[in-house]
């Protein structure tokens, strides 16, 4: 048995005959795996999925599950169980009726319909709810029952569409937690649209950066966060400062405000422009580098300052409540060389 599960090939989406959606697309989902589509609206990250389930054509190129064609069968006989961010549910039939339902279309027996419908509860936590309308739920009961649904009857391929944007912060938490526990126990392959950072890092084992169109990355949430490939990705994906600066030598940078500044060695040649990366994270308090405070912010466990450094006045950094300092007052910090990710200034 293959390791890949969906492969899509060459596959395009342009819905005037002019401006691609989807260009070109080249990807694969292994397995098993959680890979989870990200970027901002319009990039083609929902058009993708949309192809995948049957409810969008593509204008060009295959899409493959279990090796075999699927972008010329209708959604229904695709076999892919679908989580929408608007639950989907039918507010007339009853949890244990819309949950039902996709095995009563199947045709299958009222006893095992019964026994999934009982398990299928019990795996979202909900036992005891199958009587309950969908408007007697709270909205994240209602994505409990649409995930449920999605995988009662079994399907090798379950696609996630945006499945917590319509839910609050503590909710949007709590189902992340149900999801990757309900993956851990079933196995069953997810594909997930997001444009939320977080919740990509948090649930994925793969995350597939979009930008017009088109795979601007993929791997690793440590991958696409550690090592971003280019500065879309760099600044898409959590909180960065970028900065102007002309190459020295392979391990030297100078800035606009003339201040050196060493990174991990890279391969752009003495007096390229370049573009250098620094998560606010990775910036540490005390140190040979100065800027100068220009704004506070009160976060709780942290506060975030705003500089003006290497010739901007919007460099941030993260620091612990002791370690914050006033507006107007000088700050003096480091920069790890390993945490400076250097792009070509035409790049950007």
């Amino acid at each position: 048995m293959s390791d890949v599960l969906v492969r899509f090939a060459g596959v395009s989406k342009s819905y005037d005959g002019r401006v691609q959606a989807v260009a070109g697309l080249d990807l694969e989902v292994m397995r098993g795996e959680v890979l989870t589509l990200l970027g901002p609206s319009g990039s083609g990250k929902t058009t993708t999925l949309m192809m995948l389930a049957g409810f969008e054509d593509p204008t060009a190129g295959r899409i493959e599950l279990e090796g075999q064609r699927i972008d010329t069968l209708p959604p229904h006989k695709r076999g892919i169980g679908v989580v929408f961010q608007n639950y989907a549910l039918f507010p007339h039939l009853s949890v244990a009726q819309n949950l039902a339902f996709p095995l009563s279309i199947r045709r299958m027996g009222r006893a095992e319909i019964a026994d999934r419908v009982k398990r299928a509860l019990e795996m979202v936590r909900l036992p005891g709810f199958g009587d309950r309308r969908p408007q007697q739920l709270s909205g994240g009961q209602q994505q409990r029952v649409a995930l449920a649904r999605a995988l009662i009857f079994a399907p090798s391929l379950v696609l996630l569409d945006e499945p917590m944007g319509a839910l609050d912060k503590q909710l949007r938490e709590e189902l992340q937690g149900e999801i990757r526990r309900i993956h851990a126990e079933t196995g069953v392959t997810m594909v997930h649209v997001t444009h939320d950072q977080s919740e990509a890092l948090t649930l994925s084992d793969r995350i597939a950066v979009f930008d017009q169109g088109r795979i601007q990355q993929i791997g690793t949430a440590e991958e696409v966060y550690e090592r971003p490939a280019n500065p879309f990705v760099a600044g898409f994906i959590g909180e960065n400062n970028f900065v102007h600066a002309t190459v020295l030598d392979a391990t030297t940078l100078r800035l606009a405000d003339g201040t050196l500044l060493a990174c991990a060695p890279q391969d752009l040649p003495p007096g390229a422009a370049a573009l250098a990366s620094v998560r606010p994270e990775r910036v540490v308090p005390d140190g040979a580098l100065a800027g100068r405070v220009l704004e506070v912010v009160y976060l709780g466990d942290h506060c975030r300052l705003r500089l003006a450094f290497g010739g901007r006045e919007d460099f941030g950094l993260r620091v612990a409540r002791r370690d914050a300092a006033v507006p107007g007052a000088a700050l003096r910090f480091s920069i790890p060389a390993e945490a400076v990710r250097v792009f070509a200034a035409n790049s950007a």
